[in-house]
Order: structure tokens, then C-alpha cells, then sequence
């Protein structure tokens, strides 16, 4: 979700983000990483923007990843081979704070190559970058500012003044998830404006996911639950068949087992020849 988040916040504002990262406030337009693909490359954190002139090449990371700058150096052969008259600036910006010496990794070294590569740690950015325009006001809270419940709530009044309801709401929807990387749930949700929020095509988005996993999860379970009941039964009554009636003591452990438990039991009783060889195979 975080990737998620941060790959709309910078396709749908580029310019705000290219102020910031590239100095200039340019517009930018969407790459598919799948254009490069030599090896399959991970997309989940790629987002590649590009103008007539410079190609932005960001990723967003939570965690630091010691395959870094492996990867910024292989994406920029991609790219330059891909757009050899563009320039290219490669940016990996990491989220959340970590003493993890792997979000300073900034080249790649080899024997005969080195390969620089821009790092940016939102933790040691001053809040005032973040404020002056609307497609980075969700960063704020993550910013070098010490206290995060103020930050978030200037950020609150920032979002009130913007007049397209939908873009407002979309933009609380994402400050708010970026917040739960330093808040808790608590404060968040008492400095956010939730109706706002829940208005947001984001937040619907979230809730679908939501309710896609829970209805999948619920078939999973449903399914398991109607396998465990059926095998439960023909497990007995294999039981039954080779030692004769059980005691009612060993009916209930043995339907007290889990699906894969009756499964193993299924197989093993072929070979039992008393009920002392199902006590001890249930222990």
C-alpha cells in the first residue's frame, strides 16, 4: 500500500516532485518499467517519469535493501540504452527511520565501474519542503520535524484550503497512511478529518482490497472447514470398520484433529490391528 501511495502521489503531482528532486518545477510523464525489461525487475517500488529532456527514475523504500544500488546501476543501462539523448536522475527515497547503514548506500563499485546514484532519507529533510506544495504535503509527517502531531496537523489545515473535493480527499487518504509510519492509528485518526477521508477514491480503494481479501479468506476457510468436516466423518467410519465401535473418549480426539492431522490418520490406520495402536498414534 505504501508503494501504492507513493507512485500516485508522484504521477499524479510530477511537478511538485520535480521541484523538489530535480530543481525544476517540469511536467512529467509516466514510463512502464516493463519498456526495459532485459531480466524481469521488480515494479513495485519503480516509479520512471520522464520530459523531453531528463528521465526521473525514484524509488521508494521503507526498509533499506543491500540489492540497491545493484539495481539503480543495472535500471540506468536500461534506461540509457533505452533514451540515449535523455538525462537521467536516479532518486531512492527512503521513508521510514532506520539506522541501517543500507539506506547510505549511494554507488556501485565494481573492479571497472562506479555508478552514483542520488539518496534521500525523508527523516533528515527539513518540514518545509514538504509544506509549500499540495503533491507533498502526505511527506510532512515524516520529515526531520520533532514534533510529527504538529506537523500533522498544519498539514490538516494545508489540505482544508484545497477546493477540489475529490483531490483534498485524496490527499488526506494518503497523508494519513504515510503518518502511520510514525503515529499511531489513535492520534492520526483524531487530528485527520475522517468523513473527508472516507470520500477518497484511495480509501474506497483500500476498503475493496479489504473486503476482496476477507471474502477470499472467508472462501479458504469455508472450504477447509467443509473438508475437515467430511474427512472427519470418513475417517470414523474407516476407524470403525477396522477396530469396531469406538469410545466415545477417542471419538472426540480423534474430531478434535485438523484437517492435515485426519489426513495423516487416514493413512496410517490402513495398517492398525487393535484401538491400542490408535491410542498411541493420538499420544
Amino acid at each position: 500500500m505504501i508503494d501504492n501511495i507513493s507512485k500516485f502521489l508522484i504521477e499524479q503531482y510530477s511537478s511538485d516532485f520535480a521541484a523538489w528532486l530535480l530543481s525544476e518545477s517540469i511536467s512529467l510523464t509516466t514510463i512502464n518499467p516493463t519498456e526495459l525489461n532485459v531480466e524481469p525487475i521488480r515494479a513495485d517500488s519503480v516509479m520512471l517519469l520522464q520530459s523531453s529532456a531528463v528521465i526521473l527514475h525514484t524509488e521508494f523504500q521503507t526498509v533499506g535493501d543491500e540489492t540497491m544500488p545493484f539495481r539503480m546501476a543495472d535500471y540506468y543501462l536500461r534506461l540509457k540504452r533505452k533514451f540515449p539523448a535523455q538525462t537521467i536522475q536516479q532518486v531512492v527515497i527512503y521513508l521510514k527511520r532506520t539506522s541501517s547503514n543500507l539506506v547510505r548506500q549511494e554507488r556501485y563499485v565494481t573492479p571497472v565501474m562506479t555508478h552514483q546514484f542520488r539518496v534521500i532519507r525523508l527523516w533528515e529533510e527539513p518540514v518545509e519542503i514538504f509544506l509549500s506544495t499540495p503533491g507533498l504535503l502526505p511527506l510532512a509527517v515524516l520529515s526531520s520535524a520533532a514534533n510529527k502531531e504538529s506537523v500533522l496537523t498544519q498539514v490538516v489545515n494545508e489540505l482544508e484550503q484545497i477546493a477540489n473535493p475529490r483531490e483534498q480527499s485524496n490527499l488526506v487518504a494518503a497523508t494519513s497512511i504515510l503518518a502511520g509510519l510514525e503515529l499511531d492509528e489513535q492520534t492520526i485518526r483524531q487530528l485527520m478529518r475522517s468523513p473527508v477521508m472516507r470520500e477518497s477514491t484511495m480509501y474506497q480503494s483500500i476498503l475493496r482490497e479489504g473486503r476482496a481479501e476477507g471474502l477470499e479468506q472467508g472462501m479458504q476457510q469455508g472450504l477447509i472447514q467443509g473438508r475437515t468436516v467430511e474427512g472427519r466423518a470418513l475417517v470414523l467410519k474407516l476407524l470403525t470398520r477396522k477396530l469396531g465401535t469406538l469410545s466415545s473418549e477417542m471419538t472426540t480426539k480423534v474430531s478434535a484433529l485438523s484437517l492435515e492431522q485426519l489426513e495423516s490418520l487416514g493413512e496410517a490406520l490402513l495398517d492398525f490391528t487393535s484401538v491400542a495402536d490408535l491410542e498411541t498414534w493420538l499420544g
